[in-house]
């Protein structure tokens, strides 16, 4: 149960900072613009992480957490409970955001700015790379890099949005995208949202188990 709750509150905490920082851009004239969009998603991240980490793991990612479970470090009913709490973290959080906002029509909703193949490979590849640096950080053995994750995986994913925030809209995180879609009854192309992520993520614990794993029997 404490996990599954470090999970609802990461999850909340990720939502309603991020998307609320995308919400007050937007209400005051793109005050801060992507840059402080970016860093504000960045922030939380890295704040979650070393403030649940050590619960749950701090996953607030359903792509992350079936990654997890299929690198066996997660059984799946925790996998099931783990997402359920995720996506209800999320949507507690866009109702929160709605109701201190109530003009505002997207939430901070995920919404293809370029083609639907140019955001459904921006997610892809974003979130391939996001897992390939969760893998490599808390990797068995790097204490050193275990310590600094919470600020690398944030910083991995203050880049992604500088790069794939103005196309697809950056979520690399289906609770994200569910969240507001939820709440505003708009869920026009959140498929991208909730397959692109899962892809780039699995894709990437395929890609680690080749590099790496072979590499331990080989030696």
């Amino acid at each position: 149960m404490r996990r599954y709750l470090a999970e609802f509150l990461g999850t909340y905490g990720l939502v309603f900072f991020g998307t609320g920082a995308i919400i007050v851009n937007d209400i005051t004239s793109n005050s801060f613009g992507l840059t402080g969009i970016a860093i504000a998603f960045g922030l939380i991240v890295a704040v979650m992480i070393y403030t649940f980490g050590s619960i749950s793991g701090a996953h607030i990612n359903p792509a992350v957490t079936i990654a997890f479970t299929l690198k066996k470090k997660l059984d799946l009913k925790d996998c099931f409970g783990y997402i359920i709490c995720q996506i209800i973290g999320a949507i507690a959080a866009s109702f929160t955001l709605h109701f201190l906002f109530r003009n505002h029509q997207t939430l901070g909703m995920t919404l293809p700015s370029g083609t639907i193949q140019q955001s459904f490979i921006m997610e892809y590849i974003s979130t391939f790379f996001m897992m390939f640096t969760i893998l490599g950080v808390t990797k068995k053995g790097n204490s050193n890099t275990k310590s600094l994750a919470g600020i690398v995986i944030g910083f991995v994913i203050l880049a992604m949005i500088f790069v794939a925030g103005p196309v697809s809209g950056g979520a690399f995180n289906p609770a994200r995208s569910i969240g507001p879609a939820v709440v505003v009854g708009n869920y026009n192309h959140l498929w991208i949202y909730l397959t692109a992520p899962i892809f780039g993520t699995v894709t990437a614990v395929f890609i680690w188990n080749f590099l790496f794993e072979k590499a331990k029997i080989s030696n």
